[in-house]
């Protein structure tokens, strides 16, 4: 991140939004929303003296309520740039007018609580998507795990937080409950993954390899403990990913293949049920903690944002590439590419492989001074065209767009709406011939009388 952020040649926009995607491949012209953080990023030094005073305090996202932050904050110790933003919910500057330390001790003058969002529109040659993943969420699906309420049932990514140095718990695993160190951890995997009934068909994929770390973790770092593990199927398909598995039933984790059945408080203990089906047998343990792999799902607002740039997605979500074999980073819309978890789940390795491909076919595009497309797409006729609109909201790839022109009439010269077809964004799927009232819209190649012609000749 930093290497980037100091690239002559790279812009990081942080704390902003597109609002708007118009245009085509190598002329997209993209309005963003940079929004007020209420601190300036030029006079800003990232002395942390603001954060330091706050006063107030709420849960931190970043650490998904384990830790606190302040008011004015920075998602985390490394963000960059190194600039914090002000919640205005929770500032007592924002809700009751009171406060202000941050400005009156801020040293450079950087905090201006008049700051306004800014609209910044430019122009761009490819687009890449990589909105990334969420956790699913299992509280609202999983009753029989507790709907939330046991704090002690806590998702993958919450122990990942554990774990590092830096956060909420300075690396410790501990019972969110009462700070304690658990000695029996219980894993549960498969959490909205292949769940037809439930939640989600498809593998997570990332789950198996990263509960595995997790189990040694809790093996490595705590004396006597016991890591249990339930699972379906265990799948690890890397380099030495397998090897990685069986080092961990080395250090002694205990996997158990079943799903569990049910999750309750016992006293200060979780008493898991389930079942171990290669020996037939229900099963009952009592766990300090237990951690679920939680199935992986697209990031919120992934629709909006999808229509916005002309991209199409499945029926799970995920954004759809244009081929999954000969095209696995290209989308419909040329021009634009996909990278990492929003396309499907992945793990860190192919993640980085598919960011490499992205740039490589971004790289290679800016290299022509001429581009290829086909020939068949759609045009209007606009002597037909009535003018009505019908065709623009069905155009999947934002190809279509009113403009008005001017023609002779008897007695002088009148204006009207019509069609027009970006040539550079159509792909000819030929949704707007079929919703074209008027029979204005054709695709070349296939139009009425050629469609027609083609029988006759069948016919005879």
């Amino acid at each position: 991140m930093v290497a980037a952020a100091q690239h002559p040649n790279i812009e990081i926009m942080t704390y902003a939004e597109v609002e708007k995607v118009n245009g085509y491949i190598g002329n997209f012209e993209v309005t963003i929303r940079k929004k007020a953080r209420c601190v300036d990023e030029e006079k800003c030094t990232g002395c942390g003296l603001c954060q330091e005073k706050c006063p107030s305090k709420v849960d931190s996202e970043f650490d998904l309520g384990l830790g606190k932050r302040k008011a004015i904050y920075t998602p985390f110790p490394q963000a960059v740039p190194n600039v914090p933003v002000i919640d205005k919910e929770n500032c007592r500057k924002f809700t009751k007018n009171k406060c202000g330390i941050c400005q009156k001790l801020c040293p450079t003058g950087a905090v201006d609580y008049e700051q306004k969002d800014e609209i910044i529109t430019d122009k761009f040659g490819a687009i890449v998507m990589a909105t990334g993943f969420e956790q699913f969420k299992w509280e609202e699906v999983y009753g029989e795990y507790g709907y939330g309420k046991y704090p002690d049932v806590i998702t993958g990514l919450h122990f990942e937080r554990m774990n590092n140095a830096s956060g909420p718990t300075g690396g410790k695993i501990v019972r969110p409950s009462d700070g304690k160190e658990p000695k029996t951890v219980v894993f549960i995997k498969c959490v909205g993954s292949r769940d037809e009934a439930k939640a989600k068909s498809y593998c997570s994929r990332a789950c198996c390899m990263y509960t595995a770390k997790h189990a040694h973790q809790v093996k490595e770092k705590i004396a006597d403990s016991e890591a249990i593990v339930f699972y379906m199927d265990v799948r690890t398909p890397g380099k030495a990913y397998d090897e990685f598995y069986e080092k961990t039933l080395e250090d002694g984790a205990l996997y158990l293949r079943g799903r569990v059945s049910k999750i309750y408080q016992k006293g200060d203990k979780l008493i898991v049920k389930g079942e171990d089906t290669l020996v037939g047998k229900p099963l009952q343990v009592e766990a300090d903690l237990v951690v679920l792999a939680t199935a992986m799902v697209p990031a919120e607002g992934y629709e909006e944002i999808a229509k916005k740039v002309g991209v199409a997605f499945d029926k799970d979500g995920w954004l759809q590439e244009a081929h999954p074999k000969l095209r696995p980073v290209e989308t419909h819309t040329a021009g634009v590419f996909v990278a990492g978890a929003c396309q499907g789940p992945k793990d860190i390795p192919d993640t980085v492989a598919q960011a490499s491909a992205a740039a490589s076919k971004v790289a290679a595009l800016f290299t022509k001074d001429e581009l290829t497309t086909s020939p068949l797409i759609s045009e209007v006729d606009t002597s037909k065209c009535s003018g009505c609109g019908m065709c623009e909201p069905v155009c999947p790839y934002n190809a279509i767009a009113m403009k008005t022109i001017s023609e002779r009439v008897p007695g002088g010269q009148r204006e009207r709406q019509v069609s027009e077809v970006n040539a550079g964004l159509c792909q000819g799927c030929g949704a707007c011939t079929v919703a074209c009232r008027s029979g204005a819209i054709n695709l070349k190649g296939f139009t009425n009388e050629q469609i027609l012609a083609e029988v006759d000749a069948i016919c005879l």
